[in-house]
């Protein structure tokens, strides 16, 4: 960015300088954060007139602030500084509106100051927001600089995964059988999601625990069926594969048990969900910095999977993305971009990458091995001479590992800020794996996500 101001003595009256300003969600969040304003109206999602509509509205001093970026950039410019400001408020802005902002000079005043006329209009009808004046007190030393940089500023907020909740309460709620709810945790993420209208609990279990930790909660699960299961854990989980062969749960969702327990249930040879492929799981991440859902697998079943069993983990990965409406683009990671007889990983992703070729993983582009870095950056990957579809922008990251897998996913957690909805896929429906440890976003994202998918799959 280059920064010319103009000096009090080269300003002339009459004088203008205009800036457009696209006004993002993000900007409220950041302007609640820096001011300590946190009115609701000026935040999404709050209804506070009672209409049923979220005001949304970008705060007036928020529009107000904005005329300084004319001001200190480019009228008068660097070294500007305020003396006074007035103005009159006419109309609302919200996220997604365009704002043109506009300053005149109208006076040259004693002691290097200026006065502008200062107006706020929105671009898209020309409605004017704000406008009034201001003394300024002009720069006398020139300045002229490249390349100013500012650091940026990333939000901490998982917007891909309110997207994935706003499509899924348009859809009609699942039935999920959720096997084990005995515990505030196991029982409170399925009532959340119903409470969100994303799915139907049908609780299995002990019904004694069941009602015991939804008294704890205060909650009332007086509407939810309840089926008791006398017995072991995985006898629950029979059950719950019952109600699905029935065609009466649309998924099914771990409670308070291992996930050992769960799984062998599900691979019962009589009443189990096995179709064929073998059971693999999918953490979706939702981290701030990126532009799309990170789809990671396998980082919670197999632990050395072999080139077979990544064939699955790059099929399940790649359908659940399409039943997204995702464009699938799996990079096979390694240590290398490069084949080395040395490095499993490596041979294993070429021949992930020539299987798609040839037709035998379909419905997305896989390319490998790939390490992290030119998989989702695409100036690593131009740096390296690697040039593909899927190169710098991957979605779906096969890991060589359960150990790759799972201290990435931490690191996305605790240090990029991520959230993550878990699923395991392969099985006749898929299975949400929550973690005592998951945040109310991820458990309902998980639920949104088989929530869509089930949609999808019924559109068909």
């Amino acid at each position: 960015m280059r920064l010319v101001n103009r000096i009090f003595d080269e300003l002339q009256v009459g004088e203008k300088a205009e800036l457009r300003r696209l006004i993002t969600v993000d900007d409220l969040y950041v302007f609640a954060s820096a001011s300590g304003n946190y009115n609701p109206s000026s935040l999404p999602n709050y209804d506070v007139d009672g209409d049923g509509e979220p005001e949304n509205m970008a705060p007036t001093m928020f529009v107000a602030s904005i005329v300084s970026a004319v001001v200190g950039n480019i009228l008068p410019g660097p070294g500007a500084a305020f003396k006074n400001y007035s103005f009159d408020a006419y109309e609302r802005a919200h996220p997604g509106d365009e704002m043109l902002i506009k300053v005149e000079v109208i006076d040259k005043k004693d002691n290097n100051v200026v006065t502008l006329k200062l107006s706020v209009a929105r671009v898209s009808d020309d409605k004017l927001i704000l406008d009034g004046q201001t003394d300024v007190i002009a720069p006398t030393i020139k300045f002229e600089r490249d390349n100013m940089d500012v650091p940026g500023l990333l939000v901490q907020r998982h917007r891909h995964f309110e997207e994935l909740l706003r499509r899924a309460k348009q859809c009609d709620p699942i039935p999920v059988a959720v096997v084990c709810p005995h515990n505030k945790n196991s029982l409170g993420g399925a009532i959340l999601a119903a409470k969100e209208g994303i799915i139907i609990p049908i609780l299995l279990g002990n019904e004694a625990k069941i009602r015991e930790a939804a008294e704890k909660m205060g909650e009332d699960i007086s509407q939810f069926e309840i089926i008791t299961v006398p017995g072991s854990d995985q006898e629950v989980v029979i059950e719950a594969c019952k109600l699905v062969h029935e065609g009466r749960a649309a998924s099914i969702m771990k409670g308070h048990l291992h996930t050992d327990d769960l799984l062998r249930g599900m691979l019962n040879k009589e009443h189990g969900l096995r179709v064929g492929r073998r059971f693999t799981h999918v953490f979706i991440m939702d981290a701030p910095s990126r532009p799309e859902l990170l789809y990671i697998s396998d980082a919670a079943i197999n632990i050395y999977p072999d080139l077979n069993t990544k064939v699955d983990i790059a099929q399940n990965a790649i359908d659940l993305a399409n039943s997204l409406g995702t464009e699938a683009r799996v990079a096979v990671l390694s240590a290398v971009e490069m084949v080395n007889p040395a490095i499993q990983s490596s041979v294993d992703a070429a021949l992930l990458s020539k299987m798609a070729d040839r037709g035998q993983i379909t419905g997305g582009l896989v390319e490998g091995p790939l390490a992290m870095d030119n998989a989702i950056d695409e100036n690593a990957a131009r740096t390296k001479g690697i040039v593909s579809e899927v190169a710098g922008r991957a979605n779906i990251l096969v890991m060589p590992d359960l150990d790759a897998g799972n201290m990435f996913i931490k690191q996305m957690t605790y240090v990029a800020h991520a959230e993550g909805a878990g699923l395991v896929l392969g099985a006749k429906v898929p299975v949400i794996l929550n973690s005592r440890a998951d945040s109310e976003m991820s458990r309902l994202a998980s639920c949104a996500v088989v929530c869509l998918q089930y949609a999808n799959k019924k559109s068909k």
